[in-house]
């Protein structure tokens, strides 16, 4: 029998309309929620990605200041804008669109967002408390991918998780998420990457696998027990002359193969993917959650 496919839009579109609903609460309440986008320079992946969370915002009834600066800002500028950003009572969540360019350095950046209002969860403050299981900002892709498990009514607790990748955005911290001491945590993680020798060795034994290693076909039919559970969070560019743009989007694993043999799997694209926008919006709600008791 296929494997039931994890429709990451209709989540998406359940928890953000649980957003929204909040988010008018707080405006009622003079709390409007809102986030300071900023994006350096015109890659056009990173344009089309901000725009998508742009427009997310206004759906959920989140207030956007959007800031786009030139390729060649400087990096005192740009950390002029952060600043202005972190100063701002109307804004509860800073994202500054990353890659950066090279003449920036990312971490500088990072470092200056108030981590009260990084609600990417990348600054070492809120990374630091989430690896000792305090209340943080957690990273947006992993948090996506145990809220996809959790609505999909998939045992967690108890279960064993592989995780292939160890990216600080995606690997590392979905593995210590799984792990924690928490209602949506309690697992066994075994965490493999480019230095694990036989792979599939581990994925063999897994009850859950999510995938993160930037690579289609990491992750094949044979590599995996009948029954497993598979989130795949790869999204790569792969030649296809059939298609009018001359590629398509597939993820890192054997998708269909796959189908026959596990039985939950997320799609690429439409899995992971609207769970990360979602999950930004829900941080920088919970920020203004947090602003309006702090002010009551």
């Amino acid at each position: 029998m296929p494997a039931q496919i994890i429709d990451g839009k209709q989540i998406a579109k359940a928890m953000r309309e649980e957003i929204r609903e909040e988010a008018l609460r707080l405006t009622a309440a003079g709390h409007q929620p809102g986030l300071g986008v900023v994006l350096v320079g015109e890659d056009p992946a990173s344009q089309s990605y901000v725009s998508a969370k742009e427009k997310a915002c206004e759906e959920a009834g989140l207030y956007s200041d959007d800031n786009r600066l030139p390729a060649d800002v400087s990096e005192a500028d740009l950390i002029a804008v952060v600043e202005r950003l972190n100063a701002d009572e109307r804004i509860h969540g800073i994202l500054v669109q990353l890659p950066l360019p090279a003449h920036i350095n990312e971490g500088r950046i990072l470092l200056a967002i108030d981590p009260d209002k990084d609600v990417d969860g990348f600054h070492p403050m809120n990374v630091g408390k989430m690896l000792i299981g305090e209340k943080a900002f957690i990273p947006c892709t992993p948090h996506g991918v145990v809220q996809l498990l959790v609505r999909s009514g998939i045992t967690i607790a108890g279960s064993h998780v592989v995780v292939v990748g160890r990216s600080n955005i995606v690997g590392k911290p979905v593995a210590a998420l799984l792990a924690r001491k928490h209602e949506h945590g309690n697992a066994t993680v075994t965490l493999c990457h480019t230095g694990t020798k036989d792979i599939g060795s581990f994925t063999r034994q897994a009850d859950i696998v999510i995938v993160a290693a930037g690579r289609p076909n990491t992750l094949t039919a044979d590599m995996i027990r009948e029954g497993a559970v598979v989130i795949d969070v790869g999204v790569n560019r792969v030649t296809d002359e059939t298609r009018k743009r001359g590629y398509r989007l597939a993820g890192d694993v054997d998708y269909e193969p796959i189908l026959e043999k596990a039985s939950f799997v997320t799609p690429v694209p439409g899995g992971v993917g609207p769970m990360t926008i979602t999950m930004l919006l829900f941080n920088t709600l919970e920020s203004a959650r947090m602003r309006a008791e702090s002010h009551a």
